[in-house]
């Protein structure tokens, strides 16, 4: 999927490739969200403990730090339709495996076939959307995106606690299953293909480093508790030793033309502050969503659907705000948007640094939306700008490394705020504090690291240029690239 390229859509119109894309992808990541609340009904019906029924998720997230590394290859050699037919034939196949599991193993085989179906969407998206839309449009198509993209994750929990009320969690499959079977239908019928797809052999020792490496490291940051640091350590250590081969093995093949995972990517400065800014935000995002509905769950008592219905608003407003978000950006460029979307990020995250058992619910919807909107208002900006900043041959590979960013960024960033909170209430108890204020004090300690971690979105957004650095970026990358090639 690069070389030749179709002809770009006319300005003010989504082209029809990406509306098929953004359906199809929206379908997918609902599928992410929505067993979050159904590990007490797994532990009760395959008779797992809850450490064991956590793994549907975080199986879900280890193939997609695993498989997400290929995708910049395969997306180059292989059609737009081929990519998408492969993508939505393995989700099918998995969902409808998850959906009649007789076991648990069984449903968390169909949980990893589904991820692997999953990890090539939101990359076939981007790089498509790069490709077909005029760089004067493509904050508005982007802001159309973030819409299909926000929204998911956010009903994926209201959905899946309006099912589990009347039904088993397999009908969170079943659901699901006709669905994708009619988008998968509607895109192939609709699809067309962008670019060409190019020749040449994979590196399989790549493959086999990105997969363990990636894969380890979130593994191993998965499973980090207070009184169990040193295995875990040792796993992520692990993954970063072959992650590191990863790219000694990258940069040896570039010299032939054909790495895995091209890292010229990282010379465009634009890209690699994006990179940045998004992957601290995803984690600080990710830690929020983590914390906020085990206070809102253990220490206010809500059940898992009223939860769910508190933070729809939230969502909500930040799919509606993209395609707004997405016509400033066209105008006006990314810093009017980045800058202050940075500064809600840190505020709304310090707000809940003052959490309490009476804060009203009020405040925490506010709160929350806060958040929502100044993710909303940073996203959108600097998927543009950091994509935008790379030329057409590289757009399969920047989405590939950004993808894999996120899944390692939402690994540490969960990570983190449960490791922080559970020491912090683990102590407080040991010096006598009751159960329930250890906990709440815990979570004030977690939100606070995560605002900390908001501190850096501020400083990599003031870094982003408006847009100009886009071209130079560009521009650069392709003056460096014999250079490269030689050795």
């Amino acid at each position: 999927m690069s070389a030749q390229v179709s002809a770009p859509a006319k300005g003010g119109r989504t082209p029809l490739v990406i509306r098929v894309l953004v359906l199809a992808t929206f379908v997918v990541i609902l599928n992410e969200t929505i067993m979050i609340n159904a590990i007490p009904r797994l532990m009760a019906d395959l008779d797992v403990t809850e450490r064991a029924a956590q793994w549907v998720s975080t199986a879900f997230m280890l193939t997609m730090a695993a498989i997400i590394p290929t995708t910049g290859w395969f997306l180059q050699r292989v059609s737009t339709r081929q990519a998408y037919a492969s993508a939505m034939g393995i989700f099918l196949a998995g969902t409808a495996l998850s959906a009649i599991a007789p076991t648990f193993e069984v449903l968390l085989l169909g949980r990893i076939v589904q991820a692997g179906g999953t990890a090539v969407m939101m990359p076939l998206l981007m790089t498509t959307l790069m490709t077909v839309v005029p760089e004067q449009d493509r904050g508005r198509v982007m802001g159309n995106v973030t819409l299909a993209i926000s929204v998911a994750p956010a009903m994926g929990p209201v959905i899946s606690g309006l099912v589990l009320q009347v039904g088993s969690w397999r009908w969170l499959f079943v659901l699901v299953l006709p669905i994708t079977a009619v988008v998968a239908w509607l895109g192939l019928r609709q699809l067309e293909n962008v670019g060409e797809p190019q020749a040449g052999a994979i590196d399989w020792a790549s493959v086999f480093l990105a997969a363990l490496g990636f894969g380890g490291l979130v593994f191993g940051l998965s499973r980090f508790e207070v009184d169990n640091l040193t295995s875990p350590a040792l796993i992520v250590a692990a993954g970063v030793a072959l992650i590191a081969g990863f790219v000694f093995r990258q940069l040896s093949l570039q010299r032939s033309g054909t790495p895995l995972l091209d890292l010229r990517v990282l010379l465009a400065g634009t890209y690699t502050k994006a990179l940045v800014l998004m992957s601290v935000a995803f984690m600080a995002m990710l830690g929020s969503m983590i914390l906020l509905p085990l206070y809102l769950q253990n220490l206010r008592g809500l059940s898992p659907l009223a939860t769910g219905l508190l933070v729809m608003p939230g969502g909500l407003a930040m799919g509606l705000l993209g395609p707004t978000i997405g016509r400033l950006f066209d105008r006006f460029g990314g810093r009017l948007l980045v800058i202050p979307g940075s500064i809600g990020i840190a505020a709304s995250l310090a707000g809940f640094t003052l959490i309490s058992l009476s804060m009203p619910y009020w405040q925490l919807l506010a709160l929350h939306i806060l958040l929502m909107v100044s993710l909303a208002a940073t996203f959108t900006p600097v998927f543009t700008l950091g994509l935008g900043a790379l030329p057409q041959h590289l757009y399969s590979h920047g989405s590939s490394m950004l993808g894999t960013l996120q899944q390692v960024a939402a690994a540490f960033g969960t990570a983190l705020v449960v490791t922080v909170m559970s020491a912090r209430s683990t102590s407080l108890v040991e010096d006598g504090v009751d159960a329930v204020t250890a906990h709440l004090d815990g979570m004030r300690l977690a939100f606070g690291v995560s605002a900390v971690l908001a501190l850096i979105v501020i400083v990599a957004a003031v870094l982003l240029p408006n847009r100009a650095a886009a071209h130079e970026d560009s521009d650069e990358i392709e003056s460096t690239t014999p250079e490269l090639i030689k050795g």
